[in-house]
């Protein structure tokens, strides 16, 4: 059955939305998934954020188009479907990729990250990063280890002083005496 042109320009205008709103399409080619697998998948990429849409491949090109980024014409061979990464990038490649060594069914073909062009193996790379949260603590664990250390150099002089002060107060014996300079 044919689309209309109305409808048509409103597939176009939702593509290049959520095209708008994602940090990331990833392209997947989901054909052999049956009903449930692809309602299963749906929602393990809500939990992260995600969305995955089926898409018409010349409706889609032409979206990419209108919104600027580059077309991956070798990756938009036969049927696919694109997880838009609303938030973070690394959750829905994690997810998507997961689901695709479960299923042995959906294959990930790439991805746009910006206007720069993925290939799977580059997909894969964005799967095994650390989550955002993680990646922060581990630079403030790298911004303040060489921190601390620099305090407590700063501060070992005056903890010496400070203890040989309170060694020769202890001492006792001579006190009210005024210490003589060596001659």
């Amino acid at each position: 059955m044919a689309i209309s042109r109305e409808k048509k320009r409103e597939l176009v205008a939702d593509y290049v939305q959520k095209m708008s709103a994602s940090q990331a399409l990833i392209l997947t080619d989901y054909r052999g998934l049956t009903v449930a697998e692809l309602s299963r998948l749906r929602r393990q990429l809500r939990e992260v954020n995600g969305v995955f849409q089926l898409v018409k491949n010349t409706l889609f090109k032409r979206a990419l188009e209108e919104a600027g980024l580059p077309v991956p014409t070798e990756q938009l061979d036969g049927p696919i479907a694109v997880g838009y990464c609303l938030d973070e990038v690394p959750p829905v490649a994690k997810v998507l990729v997961d689901f695709a060594a479960d299923t042995n069914i959906l294959q990930v073909k790439g991805a746009l990250l910006g206007a720069s062009l993925l290939d799977a193996e580059a997909v894969k790379g964005l799967a095994d990063l650390p989550s955002r949260e993680v990646l922060l603590s581990q630079l403030l664990g790298a911004i303040q280890g060489p921190m601390s250390s620099l305090v407590r150099t700063v501060q070992a002089p005056m903890s010496e002083l400070a203890q040989v002060l309170r060694a020769r107060s202890e001492q006792g014996g001579d006190e009210g005496q005024p210490v003589e300079a060596a001659a």
